[in-house]
C-alpha cells in the first residue's frame, strides 16, 4: 500500500495541514473535504488512488489539524478558504489537477476553478453541490434563515448543527447498514469542533453560504465553456444534498458521468471500494 505522508506548512501565518501520497510526477488529484470533517474523511481513499496519482488532501482553516484562529483574526468566508488552498497549491508548485469535492469542498473548488479556468482538468463531485436542485429544503431552510437574520433564535438552531446528534446524523442517515460506519469518524470531528473559537468560525461559514449560490451561474458557464470532464458519484439517500444535485450537472456538462449509490452524505465511509472503482475507471477514460 502506498505510504501516506502528513505535513504542515505555514502560509501567511497560518498552519495548513495536508496529507500527501503517490509519485511526485504523477497527475495530481486534490481532495477537498466538507463540513464538519477534515482530510481525515479521505484516510482510506488516498492510498487507494496513490499507486497511480499524486494525491493531496488539505484541512481547511478551522478544520482538522490546520490553524483555527478566532473570527477576529481570520475572516471565515469561502473566498478565504479558497485563497488558502490556492496558496498551498502554489507552495507545492501544482497548477494542473483534478479535484474531488464534497460538501464545503465544492464551493472551495469552484472558486479555484473560476480563478484559473484551465487549471482544473477534471471534477469528481461526491455530494458537492453546484445547483439549486441539490438543496434539500428541510436541511437548508434554517441556514438561509440564519444568513438572512443571525438573531439569537436562528443562531441557536445553527449551533445545534455543531452538536453530537447532528454530526452523528450526517454520517448515519441514508446508510442501509449503519454498522458499516466507524464511530471514530464522527468522534474525530467532534473533538476538533470543540476547539476554542471553532463554534464562531462555523457560524460565520453558515452565514457566508449564500455567496456560493450566487456563484453558481459562473460555475455553470465554466463547465460549459471548458468542457471539463465531470463525475458525480453521489449518495442518493443524502438529506443534505439530494440526488437532483448530481443529475443537474448534465445541464452544463452533458457528457458527465452520474453514479447514484445507495448511501448517504459520507459515501466513502460505507462505499469506499465502489467509489474507488468508479473513480479509477473514470480517470482511465478522461
Amino acid at each position: 500500500m502506498p505510504a501516506v505522508h502528513h505535513h504542515t506548512v505555514t502560509l501567511d501565518g497560518l498552519d495548513v495541514f495536508y496529507r500527501e501520497a503517490g509519485p511526485q510526477d504523477a497527475p495530481v488529484i486534490l481532495l477537498l473535504h466538507g463540513f464538519p470533517t477534515s482530510s481525515h474523511m479521505f484516510r482510506h481513499l488516498i492510498p487507494a488512488l496513490a499507486d497511480r496519482y499524486h494525491v493531496i488532501a488539505p484541512d481547511h482553516i478551522g478544520y482538522g489539524r490546520s490553524s483555527a484562529p478566532s473570527v477576529d483574526e481570520f475572516g471565515y468566508t469561502f473566498d478565504n478558504l479558497a485563497a488558502v488552498t490556492q496558496s498551498l497549491l502554489s507552495h507545492l508548485g501544482i497548477d494542473r489537477y483534478a479535484m474531488y469535492v464534497q460538501d464545503y469542498g465544492a464551493p472551495v473548488g469552484w472558486r479555484l476553478a473560476l480563478a484559473d479556468p484551465h487549471g482544473v482538468r477534471g471534477v469528481i463531485s461526491q455530494n458537492g453541490n453546484a445547483y439549486e436542485e441539490g438543496f434539500v429544503p428541510d436541511f437548508w431552510d434554517p441556514v438561509w434563515a440564519y444568513a438572512a437574520d443571525p438573531d439569537a433564535g436562528n443562531e441557536a438552531t445553527m449551533r445545534a448543527a455543531l452538536g453530537r446528534d447532528a454530526v452523528q446524523w450526517q454520517y448515519l442517515h441514508g446508510v442501509p447498514d449503519p454498522g458499516l460506519i466507524d464511530p471514530d469518524a464522527w468522534e474525530h470531528d467532534l473533538a476538533l469542533l470543540g476547539r476554542p473559537g471553532v463554534d464562531r468560525a462555523q457560524l460565520a461559514l453558515f452565514a457566508d453560504y449564500p455567496t456560493n449560490r450566487t456563484l453558481y451561474p459562473a460555475v455553470h458557464s465554466w463547465l460549459r465553456e471548458s468542457g471539463v470532464p465531470v463525475l458525480a458519484v453521489w449518495g442518493r439517500n443524502d438529506r443534505i444534498f439530494g440526488p437532483d444535485g448530481a443529475r443537474a450537472f448534465l445541464q452544463d456538462a452533458p457528457h458527465a458521468r452520474i453514479e447514484l449509490l445507495d448511501g448517504g452524505h459520507f459515501l466513502l465511509e460505507s462505499h469506499l471500494d465502489e467509489v474507488t472503482g468508479i473513480i479509477r475507471d473514470w480517470l482511465d477514460t478522461v
